[in-house]
């Protein structure tokens, strides 16, 4: 697992896919974070990503460096806990003129039952699941 969130953070931006009606949705995310074992990421409730999330929790993220590529398969599971929502704005401190743990609107949502497929067009696919 820390060698993908160490891909993951190294790009800066991941790009997120979702599902909603049946229609394929994604969008750039720059949050990654390990807490508590498990690799995270951040959002808003208010945002249709949270709901979609909520909806069908599995989501698929990939991100691009240097001629390799990671596609990262799994399930969000929402984590309300404040000690995972601090964590992750200590990290992300420009995120607090947003965000906030005691708020109504941090999300944080783990990763479970995870797939990590790093490609390229030199070397045969590595995956680890986690």
């Amino acid at each position: 697992m820390n060698e993908v969130y160490e891909f993951i953070k190294a790009c800066g931006t991941y790009y997120l896919a979702t599902v909603e009606d049946g229609q394929p949705r994604n969008r750039p995310f720059g949050t990654i974070n390990i807490f508590d074992g498990k690799l995270y990421i951040q959002t808003g409730k208010s945002k249709p990503v949270s709901k979609q999330i909520q909806k069908n929790p599995k989501v698929e993220l990939c991100c691009f460096k240097d001629g390799k590529w990671l596609r990262l398969a799994g399930e969000l599971v929402r984590d309300d806990r404040r000690e995972a929502k601090v964590d992750m704005l200590e990290h992300y401190p420009d995120l607090k003129a947003m965000y906030s743990a005691d708020d109504d609107n941090t999300e944080v949502l783990y990763f479970k039952n995870a797939t990590a497929t790093f490609s390229s067009f030199m070397e045969a696919p590595k995956v680890i699941t986690f």
